[in-house]
């Protein structure tokens, strides 16, 4: 495969800032694009005719003109072309690889799936490189490639370490450009899902943003001030430790009642099965509860008492405008979800506010969609740590 040339970089800062406020929240005429940035007419007028001059951004049809003042002639609203590049993502588990392509806003174009049956770094790159080559005969306007990974992932290049696929230190992108010639970033499954949603979803526009997800084990993301907070204890088990009821069940390490004991679907489905002794799904497990199989009921509203908890302990001390529960457990919500609300009420002030509480049923593809975000931001971006998207999303 041959790297597509993105004509379009590198930008200036300048047109970075121009570029990435009009990706995510345009169509924007050019004076609320200017108002947005603390920008002159005529900077962005500099600013906006090399990106308009490339295909990056265009002016809208004559229909959707925005008035720019109460008289005079109407502004053409500038808009990203969406379908000018596209973009992979893909989302590693142990036992498969879900692929998707997306647009320049993150739309998704199309699903690729394969069984993933090494762990082998070397084989994961080459089926990867496959998928990826597949999927560039349907679409030849591929810019870039993102990586989501359970587990510790530095500098966006290399797993530190993956207790799901037992990698250390594998220089992953490195081993997937070598076999694409197409840029690659990779990073933290839960780190990309949240940037998918502060770029693009729940979380577009907030300053006090928290992601937690519920699956095979639990993530949490924070944004604050707009921008995701980076850390090092980011895959390090926050779950783990936060202990929810001390008299609850013990964690594989001996930590008992943890976030993880009584919310993760591996430690609900083995709280049914050591007292059943019926090995079931975590569907089955919540179609019975809902039905009212005693045993099956008390383990998920304790496991919704536990996740009000969690969530109340989040906005006591976050205190943000919103908080997303994703993941493939969040099915507990339907089930568990008045248990969930009374626990939330329990554990805050009675004048608090209600907790802004946004619940997204997501499957493997959405933390694929969130991969490739990543990606769009290394390419808009045009630089490897999108750290500093944080002054060119909220300008003045």
């Amino acid at each position: 495969m041959t790297a597509l040339a993105a004509s379009w970089l590198p930008l200036s800062a300048g047109e970075r800032a121009v570029a990435i406020e009009v990706l995510v929240h345009g169509p924007l005429s050019r004076t609320d694009l200017a108002r947005r940035l603390g920008l002159s007419a005529g900077s962005l007028t500099r600013l906006t005719k090399p990106l308009i001059e490339s295909g990056l951004l265009v002016e809208t049809a004559e229909g959707a003109a925005l008035p720019e003042a109460r008289q005079g002639r109407p502004s053409q609203p500038l808009d990203i072309v969406a379908e000018s590049r596209t973009f992979l993502g893909f989302k590693i588990t142990d036992d498969m690889v879900y692929g998707v392509v997306t647009t320049l806003r993150s739309d998704i174009v199309a699903r690729h799936d394969r069984p993933l049956t090494s762990h082998e770094p070397e084989r994961v790159a080459d089926l990867l490189a496959e998928m990826a080559d597949e999927l560039a005969g349907r679409h030849p306007s591929l810019a870039g490639i993102g990586i989501g990974v359970g587990g510790l992932v530095e500098h966006q290049a290399v797993v530190g370490e993956s207790p799901f696929l037992l990698w250390r230190d594998v220089p992953l992108a490195g081993l997937v450009e070598e076999r694409t010639g197409l840029p690659v970033v990779v990073e933290n499954d839960v780190a990309a899902l949240v940037e998918a949603e502060t770029w693009f979803g729940a979380g577009r526009g907030l300053d006090r943003f928290v992601v937690l997800t519920i699956g095979a084990g639990l993530g949490y993301g924070l944004v604050l001030g707009g921008t995701r907070v980076r850390s090092g204890e980011e895959d390090r088990g926050f779950g783990r430790h936060w202990i929810i009821d001390p008299g609850g069940p013990l964690t594989p390490t001996g930590e008992r009642g943890s976030a993880v004991a009584m919310l993760t679907i591996p430690a609900i489905r083995y709280q049914v099965q050591a007292a059943t002794g019926r090995e079931v799904t975590y569907e089955e497990i919540l179609a019975e509860a809902a039905a009212g199989d005693p045993m099956c009921a008390r383990v998920i509203g304790e496991a919704g008492r536990a996740l009000g908890t969690l969530v109340a302990q989040i906005a006591n001390f976050v205190m943000p405008q919103k908080i997303l529960l994703a993941g493939e457990g969040v099915g507990l919500m339907e089930v568990a979800g008045r248990a969930v609300d009374d626990a939330v009420r329990a554990n805050r002030h009675p004048l608090a506010a209600p907790v802004p509480l946004e619940t997204k049923v997501s499957d493997f593809h959405d933390w694929a969609r969130g991969a490739a975000v990543l990606a769009i931001q290394v390419l808009v971006l045009g630089a490897a740590d999108s750290s500093t998207q944080s002054d060119q999303l909220h300008g003045p």
